[in-house]
């Protein structure tokens, strides 16, 4: 694929208020509340490969560690930042076994070369991003961009869906004033008046708004268009490490489905356990996002990570059909629910 038709969302991360609110820390193994569990015992080693700086779509991750479901699983996992390649790279050469990834970026891989990662179960059951804006101006749906400033990341993927989103409104996206995106805070930029409409994501930018007191709108992409209602993020896993070693992989996940299950039972104890393995973090926000994705995590599926054919097809059938990609993909490929037990 070339570089200007590649869809990542790094470069939409790069300058949100998660880069400023976290500091780069390496994750080790640090098993607090699971060295017992597992001591005397044979561990597998596992390493685990973040997508980006630690944040609340990682605290099943995190819970799983703390509270040994990792260690009462017979696994040693070791959590790991991104190479510059990001965690796709390190999970299709094998470099970890398991990481965070997102369905668009899978599709990256997949037209790329890089046929060893696959989905492996929903961290969060629907896509929670979209557009926040100041409360006064009254933008509450995609026409409302209409005679306003958009921040742009200048993708094609990006660009692509807010023209979409706008039409479907019944908008004219020609009257969206596409403007670049150098903000490090979208709260802090809605304030200065730098810009009028942000792509957010609802779990984090929009929890931070409410911390700070500070009246906004938001609409959700998928309550315009159901095509992007696909997954974001998810856990992804190197294909032939699983088909080789199937068991370790279940119960990998059945480790994981844990500690997301008690993020959504018990979102306050939660965050206080991956504040504690991170603590750079900031607390109310770690609590508020926690509350509100307590409510996401699994939604209305039948039980947390699963992924549903239907929906992963209509969004690479989205791509193929907007010319999004190098070359058609197999809307079919790149996940797998051969190792997520309800």
């Amino acid at each position: 694929m070339n570089s200007s038709a590649n869809i990542t969302r790094r470069s939409l991360l790069a300058g949100s208020a998660m880069a400023a609110d976290m500091a780069l820390t390496a994750c080790g193994a640090s098993n607090a509340g699971s060295d017992d569990a597992g001591a005397g015992a044979s561990l597998t080693p596992i390493t685990f490969c973040l997508d980006w700086t630690p944040n609340t779509n990682h605290t099943g991750i995190y819970v799983a560690q703390q509270q040994g479901f990792f260690a009462d699983e017979g696994l040693d996992v070791t959590i790991v930042q991104p190479s510059e390649d990001g965690a796709e790279a390190m999970i299709g050469t094998g470099q970890c076994q398991f990481g965070v990834s997102f369905q668009d970026y899978i599709a990256n891989a997949l037209v790329a070369g890089n046929t060893s990662i696959q989905a492996v179960a929903a961290i969060i059951q629907h896509n929670t991003s979209g557009i926040m804006s100041r409360q006064e101006d009254g933008i509450t749906s995609a026409k409302g961009m209409e005679g306003h400033t958009y921040a742009t990341w200048e993708l094609p993927v990006e660009q692509a869906t807010i023209k979409q989103v706008v039409e479907a409104d019944g908008g004219d996206y020609s009257k969206v004033e596409l403007v670049p995106n150098t903000f490090d805070d979208e709260v802090s930029a809605l304030k200065a008046g730098g810009v009028d409409t942000i792509w957010v994501y609802e779990g984090w930018s929009v929890q931070n708004a409410i911390v700070q007191d500070y009246p906004v709108n938001y609409f959700s992409f998928i309550s315009i268009d159901d095509v992007f209602d696909f997954y974001t993020p998810v856990i992804a896993a190197n294909a032939e490490w699983c088909a080789v070693n199937p068991e370790v992989a279940k119960a990998f996940l059945r480790a994981v489905k844990k500690g997301y299950d008690l993020a959504i039972s018990d979102p306050d104890t939660a965050a206080d356990i991956l504040c504690e393995a991170v603590p750079e973090l900031d607390a109310s926000l770690v609590k508020q996002s926690a509350g509100f994705l307590a409510g996401e995590y699994q939604s209305d599926a039948a039980s947390w990570g699963i992924i549903e054919a239907d929906r992963w097809a209509a969004f690479y059938q989205w791509l193929n059909d907007n010319n999004l990609v190098e070359s058609p993909i197999d809307v079919n490929a790149g996940w797998t629910m051969d190792y997520l037990e309800a």
